[in-house]
């Protein structure tokens, strides 16, 4: 429901000004009374209807009801006696605004009902100023009929919204655990076991190193062995975990590049590019990195992206046409370039950076294509 402090409803099809109008209204309507008497009644009914209605949107449980009642009789009174029918609208919303299904359906058929009753009625004791406000008596009519409806209706579907985006919040929350469970647990049965090994296999390498060496060395060839196992099934176990297609990360730099106001230019072809979906995961990571560097410190106004694939290795080029690096001992000792290293390391790639002030920086990253075998 609408905070307590806001007066003029939101999001009913009528413009702020119209509200506003709604609220200057009922004045000109009690002035136009020749009694003092009557204009002391109209102003404090107009008073106590706003301070009611205020009051409404902080109220719980029965009070409510209540509110709603002294608001109903006000705007009755208002229509018969000063020929505002107005107030109505008011009432209309904040009754779509009830989410209690039978509350709501009450005070709805309660509210129509003494609204076209205090109509007609105002067309018998109030026969010139209701015709001179026809159109807008039929208008607020029609309102009162179809705006609770309406603001129900949306309530309620923003409600559902709001539970669904927390539905999928939590999922997602869900999602990132278990896959974090399951990681850590494919690590402990695949590393522990194996690491174990390694470090009874060093005790003992370390004990027959002396005394019988060729056995030893047998035991450093089975550690060797082991080593290279564990790290096979550490890339098998990454490359299982959700990827980044390379293609749609080219999606994404390409709108980081326009909104950033760099020409973007290309050179290979993106969407035919095939490699196991560690190397694709990676290389898309390090090709993201290298954009966000061009787009925070090369002040660059063009940038060329590249990549080439043959039977031996993937060739990965960003140049831009920026300052160059200003310092370079701390520019490559980034935790960017320094992340993009060490993921590359781990395919037994490289990292080149090439700077000049004007021309520019060029990255390239290179991974060999025989990481395929580790599938």
């Amino acid at each position: 429901m609408q905070n307590w402090y806001h007066l003029f409803p939101k999001n009913t099809g009528l413009s702020l000004f119209a509200w506003i109008a709604f609220c200057l209204l009922p004045f000109y309507f009690i002035f136009r009374s020749s009694s003092v008497l009557e204009i002391i009644i109209g102003f404090l009914m107009i008073v106590l209807f706003f301070v009611t209605y205020r009051l409404s949107f902080i109220k719980k449980g029965w009070t409510v009801y209540v509110s709603v009642g002294i608001e109903i009789a006000i705007s009755i009174g208002m229509t018969l006696y000063f020929g505002y029918v107005y107030f109505s609208l008011f009432l209309a919303f904040f009754i779509g605004n009830i989410q209690h299904k039978a509350g709501f359906i009450t005070l709805y058929v309660v509210h129509l009902v003494t609204t076209i009753a205090a109509v007609s009625l105002g067309f018998v004791y109030q026969y010139p100023v209701f015709l001179t406000q026809l159109p807008f008596v039929f208008i607020t009519i029609i309102g009162v009929i179809l705006l609770p409806f309406n603001m129900y209706n949306r309530n309620k579907r923003e409600k559902l919204e709001s539970k669904l985006e927390d539905a999928n919040e939590r999922i997602s929350e869900l999602l990132v655990a278990e896959e974090r469970q399951r990681i850590a647990r494919d690590l402990h049965d695949t590393l522990g076991q194996k690491l174990s090994l390694i470090g009874l296999k060093s005790d003992l390498a370390g004990k027959l190193v002396e005394k019988e060496p060729s056995k030893a060395k047998l035991e450093l060839q089975d550690i060797h062995q082991t080593a290279r196992t564990a790290l096979k099934e550490v890339r098998e176990i990454v490359s299982t975990m959700k990827s980044i297609k390379l293609k749609d990360e080219i999606v994404h730099i390409k709108q980081v590049l326009k909104a950033a106001q760099i020409e973007g230019t290309w050179n290979g072809d993106f969407e035919k590019f095939s490699a196991p979906l560690l190397v694709e995961n990676v290389l898309s990571m390090c090709l993201k990195e290298a954009v966000t560097n061009i787009v925070k410190h090369s002040k660059a106004t063009a940038c060329h992206i590249s990549i080439m694939q043959s039977s031996s290795e993937v060739v990965i080029k960003v140049q831009d046409n920026g300052i160059g690096i200003c310092n370079e001992s701390d520019y490559l000792k980034g935790n960017g370039l320094r992340g993009m290293r060490e993921r590359l390391e781990f395919l037994n790639g490289n990292l080149n950076v090439e700077s000049d002030h004007e021309e520019g920086t060029t990255i390239t990253i290179q991974v060999p294509e025989v990481i395929r075998q580790t599938k």
